[in-house]
């Protein structure tokens, strides 16, 4: 499963919510009628009880695909309303859930130096001179640029600019990041 969104805080009072994009391609990701597996976050319990139930007394829980019905985007974020989520009490109970779709359905990208962010993930990172630095345990996309969050093999993280001067070599085949990185920069 991919993470394209996550569910943020609900916008009015209809069931519309904010959702933060962990896409680089939100226009395609999120169309009308498109399908959402939910994950709802471990360090978090989504569900809200009775408060939040259709039916008074009845427990809610989140669905387990929600369908898109309409969007529109306000400052980089989209504004959702998902089918059967019309109150604020649900879109409220809704928040933090992410929203997945099956990796297998994405085509490839079509430039080769343009990768998706599970493709990368476990990968390992390697300086150019062959020496182990960890893993990658995630992609961050900055404004500025994106960046490898390297899980260093010592333990701890470390980010990485995910640009050419500091990522040379990008190698999924052979499981492996080649990474050019300026003195000390491992070290803030």
């Amino acid at each position: 499963m991919l993470v394209v969104g996550q569910i943020g805080k609900p916008h009015g009072i209809r069931g519309e919510v904010s959702v933060v994009v962990r896409t680089d391609e939100p226009e395609e990701r999120f169309t009308t009628g498109s399908v959402f597996i939910t994950e709802v976050p471990r360090d978090r319990r989504v569900s809200a009880g009775p408060a939040a139930a259709p039916t008074p007394g009845a427990q809610w829980e989140v669905p387990k695909q929600l369908v898109l019905e309409q969007i529109r985007w306000h400052q980089g974020r989209g504004i959702a309303l998902f089918e059967g989520i019309y109150d604020r009490n649900l879109a409220e109970a809704m928040r933090g859930v992410y929203l997945q779709v099956d990796s297998a359905d994405l085509a490839p990208p079509e430039d080769p130096e343009e990768f998706h962010d599970y493709q990368l993930v476990g990968l390992r990172v390697e300086s150019v001179d062959g020496t182990a630095l960890g893993t990658v345990q995630r992609i961050e996309h900055a404004p500025s640029s994106d960046l490898i969050v390297l899980a260093r093999t010592g333990g701890g993280t470390a980010l990485i600019p995910f640009v050419t001067v500091m990522v040379p070599t990008v190698d999924i085949a052979g499981g492996r990041v080649i990474v050019d990185l300026p003195e000390g920069l491992l070290d803030l």
